[in-house]
């Protein structure tokens, strides 16, 4: 499993696909998300600014990615 830091508290979803370039650019994170393309915690998240906080793990094409505070 990879990580992904993050500086701040949280962070919405789409903005976190787009820091971590998992997504190319706001539009193609959101397409993701609306597809049913990215899971949090085990879940499809189709909720594109869900606010995503440490210990969280988002998935996206079957690659898991844990979120940790820096």
């Amino acid at each position: 499993m990879k990580t992904i830091g993050i500086t701040t508290s949280e962070i919405k979803l789409n903005s976190l696909l787009k820091y971590a370039n998992l997504a190319p650019s706001g539009g193609a994170a959101k397409e993701l998300i609306l597809d049913g393309q990215v899971e949090l915690n085990g879940e499809v998240c189709e909720v594109v600014r869900k606010k995503i906080k440490a210990g969280d793990v988002v998935t996206v094409n079957g690659e898991d990615y844990k979120v940790v505070e820096e």
